[in-house]
């Protein structure tokens, strides 16, 4: 397991610390209405190859949240979500949510429209995703006749989740609850590449956490359509064969793996401090992708 590097999250008043994650802490409130309820807190921390470096993205946090938001609503009719309100103490406005307690499912659930990363090693190496088979002579970056339910395990925090089959699924949750969790991931990934693409980006591929409510109802949790959670490709510059051009940290890996870092992916340290340029690119990709799906200004 890789030594995440976690900075400690800091004490918020009215609330309990309960657990930091890769960018988000997560807090029990304590105090006022929403005591007992969640806030949940995006960070402008940033993680690659399951490091999380000490340099932050100014703005992330704020991006990632008013991002999710606005699909939440655009998903409204189709799933509810687990946000509460956005009344959030003023050390954390703007980037936090309080959210209901749900009972999440032990799921990564990942719907691809286009064969790449993780997808695109399992297809390599077997010819299928998840126990799907897809035709032959896929290249990365190739649109998928249909989009596929390929959910994964929840790694432990510095481990990497974990591609398994449908069936895999129906074994730890239940035929009924893996067949609902299939069908609304595909729903969702349907309504959101539909809006992305009016909107000159391609969904790749995104991933998507459920949980249940004590009602019974199934709810969409966490963050949704972000750049964290999801492959964003401009439409103007989509070519099968290689690797696309994305809104994400991928500038951020591309330096790391580059001479300029002088960082060795395989010695086992953390990479090294961010320039400022490559910190200013990035944070303008997520601007952009923020505005462009949603037509608002950052």
């Amino acid at each position: 397991m890789a030594d995440l590097n976690i900075p400690p999250a800091p004490a918020i008043a009215g609330t309990r610390h309960v657990h930091s994650g890769k960018v988000r802490d997560l807090y029990e409130v304590t105090e006022g209405e929403h005591a007992g309820r969640f806030l949940m807190v995006a960070s402008d921390r940033l993680s690659i190859f399951d490091f999380v470096l000490d340099t932050a993205i100014p703005d992330k946090g704020e991006i990632l949240t008013r991002m999710s938001l606005w699909w939440f609503e655009q998903l409204a009719d189709l799933v509810p979500h687990h946000v509460v309100s956005t009344d959030v103490p003023e050390a954390v406005r703007g980037r936090a949510v309080i959210c209901e307690k749900l009972d999440m499912f032990p799921v990564e659930c990942v719907a691809r429209g286009y064969l790449t990363g993780s997808g695109l090693i399992d297809y390599r190496a077997t010819g299928e995703v998840c126990g799907v088979p897809l035709p032959e002579g896929l290249v990365d970056g190739s649109r998928l006749e249909q989009p596929i339910f390929t959910p994964a395990t929840k790694a432990e925090l510095g481990d990497h989740d974990e591609n398994v089959s449908y069936d895999a699924v129906v074994a730890t949750i239940g035929a009924d609850d893996a067949a609902r969790l299939r069908d609304l991931t595909l729903q969702v990934y349907a309504r959101a590449e539909s809006l992305a693409r009016e909107r000159g980006i391609l969904l790749a591929d995104t991933k998507l956490e459920f949980g249940r409510r004590a009602d019974g109802a199934t709810v969409l949790g966490d963050e949704v359509l972000t750049p964290d959670s999801s492959r964003f490709w401009p439409a103007d510059d989509y070519e099968p064969g290689r690797t696309q051009p994305s809104y994400d940290k991928q500038i951020v890996r591309n330096w790391a793996l580059s001479p300029e870092s002088g960082w060795d992916k395989a010695s086992g340290e953390a990479p090294p401090a961010l320039p400022a340029e490559v910190v200013e690119r990035t944070r303008s990709r997520y601007i952009e992708a923020y505005e462009r799906l949603t037509g608002q200004r950052f």
